[in-house]
């Protein structure tokens, strides 16, 4: 037998034994059409945080994930987004979703938002599962969460003067002065930062003497509408006692809530001054200046007080006792001496 018969026959018996093959044992030849689709690969790409609706105790903070998938297909994905305290190291809440199938090659964005409280940092952790398996996950700190403003405290208008031009948010002019009492006509500028018409508005204008913080006077006046970049100048006329140094205080409402605050001084007393900024110190003052007095500007009853001052000299005396009370306790304690004699 030649070679190229034995060859031949070889190949014959290769083949038969493949049809066998294929005959007893089904599947043995992989067919291509049948290939399962790969699993794709997914990647947290960017986690970005924004500022939802606040209240006055929460705050809700936005997260949007950016997931990057490649190749394949993935299914079963779920996304995990929760908000860790900085300072306890407690989850504060938690939010799951689920996210569709994703295919191919691209990025898919999924938003999500957690409810915190509004103080204090926290960390937002970002944890991707497949399957119930963890494939991916980061984390991103917030701090200042307790600065954001809520929505009912949020205002366009705005202080003119805040200081940084060297100008006082708070101007005052001297209206009159009689009977040991100084009016002041105290005013402010208003300027509406936004787009559209104002809130309306009013300011509540505080006289408080320097050294003890007593409110002198107080009142109160309207702003109404503020158009957009427009400045309005609420005034009002305050009377104080003369030779004092007084803080000067402007609050801004808006529907029963406090949104923005100004002071500045008004130096009375020609021997001393003080500074928007600075210490009140505690020294010897006149209450009985401060006590009611419906007399005032416009007619406007001021407040009664009743309140305990120490005086300011501390050589030894008795605040309170005059001379007659002194002479008196000085013969008194002559008698009782020249009885015991």
């Amino acid at each position: 037998m030649n070679r190229e018969t034995m060859l031949a026959g070889a190949i014959a018996v290769v083949v038969a034994v493949s049809v066998l093959a294929v005959a007893v044992v089904p599947g043995a030849i992989a067919d291509t059409e049948s290939d399962p689709v790969r699993t794709g690969h997914l990647s947290i790409q960017e986690v970005a945080i924004a500022p939802g609706p606040v209240s006055g105790g929460t705050a809700t903070l936005q997260v949007d994930t950016r997931l990057r998938h490649a190749r394949g297909r993935s299914e079963n994905v779920t996304l995990l987004v929760r908000a860790v305290h900085l300072d306890s190291g407690l989850v504060e809440t938690t939010s799951e979703r689920p996210v569709e199938p994703i295919s191919g090659d691209r990025e898919i964005s999924v938003r999500q938002n957690l409810s915190v409280e509004r103080a204090g940092g926290y960390r937002i952790e970002t944890v991707v599962y497949r399957d119930d398996e963890r494939i991916a996950e980061g984390a991103k700190e917030v701090r200042g969460v307790g600065t954001l403003t809520p929505e009912y405290a949020r205002t366009s208008v705005k202080f003119h003067w805040q200081g940084q031009s060297g100008l006082p948010p708070v101007e005052y002019a001297i209206q009159d002065a009689a009977d040991n009492r100084t009016t002041l006509n105290v005013s402010t500028f208003l300027t509406n930062e936004g787009d559209a018409p104002s809130e309306q508005l009013r300011v509540v204008f505080t006289v408080r003497q320097a050294d003890s913080n007593i409110v002198a006077d107080r009142s109160s006046v309207g702003v109404g509408q503020i158009a957009p970049g427009r400045t309005a100048a609420p005034s009002v006329e305050l009377a104080v006692p003369d030779g004092y140094n007084y803080y000067l205080d402007a609050v801004l409402w808006k529907d029963g809530v406090i949104v923005g605050t100004a002071r500045s001084v008004a130096n009375l007393n020609p021997t001393e001054t003080v500074e928007a900024n600075q210490t009140v110190r505690e020294v010897g003052i006149e209450v009985g200046d401060f006590e009611e007095d419906r007399g005032g500007a416009g007619g406007a009853s001021g407040p009664n007080y009743e309140t305990t001052v120490e005086s300011g000299d501390r050589s030894g005396g008795v605040p309170g006792f005059g001379v007659g009370v002194a002479a008196v306790a000085l013969v008194g304690a002559l008698l009782l001496a020249r009885r015991r004699t």
